[in-house]
């Protein structure tokens, strides 16, 4: 396709990854609290497997602004790529031990830190195959975006396929050889990236290398005796309100250094506090969104009829949806937005959309409940549906978070903004992991119709600060 040839490396490897991560998360809860009898674990649904399961989320996210600070300061990207890899497959393999809760601690762990120095890095390689300047930039990403919807699409198949067939720990079994053909691939394709991510952008100086990384290892360590700590003291609960709260201070510490750091403009701090409405939509947005894997999988696990055409759908197939819903329409938001040229909605503006159609996602579900069987379960192309309404708030929002974080955030801490575009989604798994334990199965249209109408206003209030927050854009579209 007249590409760098590096690029069908970092494609199929971040292809497989995905491949591990959606095909694991996609039947993660269902194994959290099925009885052990069916092969599951038997944690408490509401209490523990649910907001497990968010929290988790939330971690990767923010293991992902750590792997960015060590690939730039430390290893390079290639090498944190390929390390990151080995610790997700390794991970992938203890889950598929039938070992209990010390399996699926161990296992979540190393993935968790896998995909923190892997999943930052691999875009950032990409971006390093090009100059500034080559017009194939804008391309090469849709070809390498394509490669984790065709991942997340295979997995969310196949694994939940797996599960229902033969066991869930068949299904785990099944990521880690995703990830193991992924960093196979990888070596042998490594050559073709060049200088692209080779070294760190901004090494440690000799002097100073060793004094940091000590400081960086200490602090490592004190984070994980602390959430040992509170899994001692409080079990698995404790661990989940241990990382929601690191969730909603690290971006409040971020925010504040970058106010009253002397580096920044008064054009800068305008633009930083047009930033923050933003990046709390984007979190409120992850906020539903990511509970597909969750409350979503809860539905269609106990409150849907998952027989459709006559074949028992897995029930991790529904969200296979999202990725499907992608590929179809990408395209056609891309010719969309093309064509309004001008007069397509502005940055806030796509923010308000995203924030609309993830609240009337969850309203969906309520209006489902008007079209049940003669059981009592919900038509599964109406639950089917809410994954796509899902799918259009993420192309109205996501695609435009990351590039709206880099135009506002002040140019002394543009090295961390993808840092910081990580914890919006961070903290809104870490407050889902709290507030879903309002659902219930019994409270069930209270749940999706208060949440959605609380989205869905919100984005009604974002709608009407668009002018101020343009304002203060100071320029920027």
């Amino acid at each position: 396709m007249g590409q760098p040839p590096g690029l069908s490396t970092l494609f199929f490897t971040e292809m497989w990854e995905r491949f591990s991560y959606y095909g694991m998360r996609a039947i993660l809860a269902l194994y959290l609290y099925t009885a052990v009898a069916d092969g599951g674990l038997g944690l408490d649904e509401n209490r523990i497997a649910v907001p497990l399961v968010l929290a988790y989320g939330s971690s990767v996210y923010l293991t992902g602004v750590a792997g960015g600070w060590l690939a730039d300061r430390v290893l390079g990207s290639q090498r944190a790529i390929f390390y990151g890899g080995v610790l997700i497959m390794f991970g992938h393999i203890a889950m598929a031990v039938p070992g209990g809760l010390t399996a699926l601690g161990v296992g979540l762990g190393l993935i968790t830190i896998g995909t923190g120095l892997l999943k930052p890095n691999v875009s950032n390689v990409v971006g390093g195959l090009y100059d500034k300047e080559d017009t194939r930039r804008d391309a090469g990403f849709s070809i390498f975006y394509t490669g984790i919807n065709l991942g997340a699409f295979i997995s969310q198949i196949l694994t939940p396929a797996l599960q229902t067939g033969i066991g869930f720990h068949w299904g785990f079994g099944a990521a880690a050889v995703g990830m193991a053909l992924g960093l196979v691939q990888y070596v042998l394709g490594r050559g073709r990236l060049g200088e692209a991510g080779r070294r760190p952008v901004n090494p440690l100086p000799a002097d100073r290398r060793n004094t940091v990384l000590t400081r960086v290892a200490l602090v490592a360590v004190l984070i994980l005796v602390a959430l040992g700590g509170a899994v001692f003291l409080w079990g698995i609960p404790g661990l989940i309100n241990s990382i929601t709260g690191i969730s909603m201070v690290l971006p409040v510490a971020y925010f504040v250094v970058m106010f009253r750091s002397n580096q920044i403009t008064k054009m800068e701090r305008d633009r930083l506090v047009a930033y923050i409405p933003l990046f709390l939509a984007t979190a409120i947005f992850f906020l539903l969104f990511e509970q597909q894997a969750a409350t979503l999988v809860v539905v269609t696990d106990q409150q849907t009829d998952t027989t459709v055409f006559g074949y028992e759908f897995p029930v991790g197939w529904f969200q296979s949806v999202n990725p499907l819903a992608i590929i179809i329409l990408a395209p056609l938001f891309a010719i969309m937005w093309t064509k309004l040229g001008r007069r397509q909605p502005s940055t806030p503006g796509k923010f308000v959309g995203g924030l609309v159609f993830v609240g009337l996602a969850f309203l969906w579900v309520v209006f489902s409940s008007l079209f049940t069987n003669a059981e009592g379960l919900l038509n599964p192309f109406m639950i089917g549906f809410v994954f796509v309404l899902l799918t259009i708030g993420e192309l109205m929002l996501s695609p435009v978070g990351l590039s709206a974080t880099t135009k506002l955030a002040p140019q002394a801490f543009s090295s961390q903004t993808m840092g910081l575009y990580f914890l919006a989604p961070a903290l809104g798994q870490g407050v889902a992991a709290q507030v879903t334990k309002l659902y219930s199965a019994d409270h069930q249209n209270l749940y999706f119709g208060g949440v959605g109408l609380v989205t869905v206003f919100l984005g009604i209030v974002l709608a009407l600060l668009v002018p101020v927050i343009k304002k203060y854009m100071r320029g920027v579209l």
